[in-house]
């Protein structure tokens, strides 16, 4: 079960970059790239740490859901609550645009 949350998470995050600019979406690919772990993992602690304090210029609360899904790749029991929250997301975003 926890493979298939994987794959799909894998398959919505995909999903996710490929509507990125190119500027953007580049170090976004790389760093889920498996080998990238140990820069992934620290990276991603950060954005959730830095993401409390988004109250403050530059600095955001929008820190914390990229450092979740970055650090969801590493960490199974979190895979799930993950893409659950973003096919939420993208369902309340058709939603929002009127396509379903």
């Amino acid at each position: 079960m926890a493979r298939n949350d994987a794959r799909r998470l894998n398959e919505e995050l995909d999903g996710l970059i490929e509507g990125l600019p190119a500027w953007i979406g580049r170090p976004v690919r790389a760093l889920r790239d498996p080998s990238w772990r140990l820069v992934r993992l620290p990276v991603a602690i950060l954005l959730i740490a830095a993401g409390f304090v988004g109250f403050l210029p530059v600095l955001g609360f929008w820190m914390i859901p990229l450092g979740l899904i970055l650090i969801a790749q590493d960490v199974p029991f979190l895979q799930r609550p993950i893409l659950a929250a973003l096919l939420w997301a993208k369902r309340q975003w058709r939603r929002w645009r009127g396509e379903g």
